[in-house]
């Protein structure tokens, strides 16, 4: 039961640009394998990912406007709904940085806004990447109150392409802010089983990474308990 549910935490990661489709087919296999909650793959190859996990209960998670997150609101929407259509259910895009950064949170709510109206009829999960290497402490405190505001369903520490990745004073700040009304997915560095627990412990209830399969080969050598 104790793996089930740390598996059922993992969003089993492959973004790199590069990625051939047969690196694509042994993810979803390990997915599958694992019993992971999703596969995060960049938006272009949805529909090959869809058809690889197709039977299976794991989640197709489609990355919009990554890693930057500069694309226009229209272009991230577009991207968003062609992804739902090629069978994502799961969305984890990218907020607009130097807008976030300049104080607009205007445009940064109804970024949030008008993608949520595309994944909330479908049922679709939305996750909101801040990338919080880039940002002041300020910068993820507005964020998190924007998010109050919309409700999205996960907010994300980062993408794992920036100066660094998960840290444990992001993921107790953003969830000292949210709450229980948002869920938090720590994301980006996390490569061991000790620092999954660690996030989970501080609040996260996704931990995104590459490194799925070794850490829960890790739990059942040392057969660890959540707390």
């Amino acid at each position: 039961m104790l793996e089930q549910t740390l598996a059922q935490m993992i969003d089993h990661t492959l973004l790199k640009p590069d990625a051939s489709d047969e690196q694509l087919r042994i993810l979803c296999d390990q997915c599958k394998e694992y019993h992971f909650k999703m596969a995060a793959i960049n938006s272009g190859v949805t529909r090959k990912v869809a058809e690889f996990l197709k039977g299976s209960e794991v989640h197709v998670g489609a990355a919009i406007s990554f890693p930057f997150g500069t694309n226009t609101i229209e272009a991230k929407v577009f991207e968003t709904k062609d992804a739902i259509l090629n069978g994502a259910n799961e969305i984890d895009y990218v907020l607009n940085l130097a807008k976030l950064k300049a104080h607009d949170l205007v445009y940064i709510e109804n970024e949030m806004r008008q993608i949520k109206e595309v994944t909330q009829p479908n049922k679709i999960i939305l996750k909101v990447i801040f990338e919080n290497c880039y940002l002041a402490k300020e910068d993820i405190v507005n964020a998190c109150k924007v998010a109050l505001q919309v409700k999205p369903d996960f907010i994300k520490t980062s993408t794992g392409y920036g100066t660094y990745g998960a840290r444990k004073e992001d993921v107790k700040l953003m969830k000292e802010m949210v709450g229980n009304q948002i869920q938090i997915k720590a994301a980006g560095g996390i490569r061991n089983l000790t620092e999954a627990l660690d996030f989970i412990n501080l609040g996260a209830s996704r931990i995104g990474t590459s490194h799925g399969v070794e850490i829960i080969k890790e739990l059942r050598e040392n057969e660890i308990s959540i707390k």
